[in-house]
């Protein structure tokens, strides 16, 4: 059953509305879970590449955006960059499916942070990255939350 935005956000999704690229590729979504928060894409026939599956280019930017995202979070909120990112593709994906991304901590220095996560729709696993992000700012004090779109 593909996704819309009216069951997404019976699920707790929020769209956000961002500025540049991330804006682009969107619109995306962010849900709190637990202790995370997770990032979220619907697929349409604008993702696609000419073989009529999501692109890979796609998988990996809402891959690259989610895990900085989290490491952002979790760094209380100071900006970074990914300076690494290691992107397995597992399977294809399709428009009108949601794309998830969640990812977690796995070592953080003074200045780069070290991450894992993992692509999926409707629990099964897309694609799988690994990334290095570079510490690059002070805290912001602001949440995934606060770009939720309200309309």
């Amino acid at each position: 059953m593909d996704a819309t935005a009216e069951s997404l956000a019976a699920q707790g999704w929020h769209q956000r509305k961002l500025p540049g690229f991330a804006g682009l590729i969107g619109p995306l979504w962010v849900r709190k879970e637990a202790e995370a928060w997770s990032y979220g894409l619907l697929a349409t026939s604008d993702h696609l590449n000419p073989a009529g599956v999501v692109h890979g280019g796609l998988l990996t930017a809402l891959l690259d955006h989610g895990l900085s995202a989290i490491a952002w979070q979790a760094m209380d909120r100071r900006a970074c960059v990914t300076v690494q990112l290691d992107t397995h593709f597992l399977a294809a994906a399709e428009a009108g499916q949601f794309l998830e991304v969640r990812g977690q901590v796995m070592r953080a220095t003074s200045s780069l942070v070290f991450m894992r996560g993992e692509l999926s729709v409707a629990g099964n696993v897309v694609a799988t990255g690994a990334a290095v992000c570079k510490l690059v700012g002070a805290a912001t004090g602001r949440t995934p939350a606060d770009n939720v779109a309200t309309s």
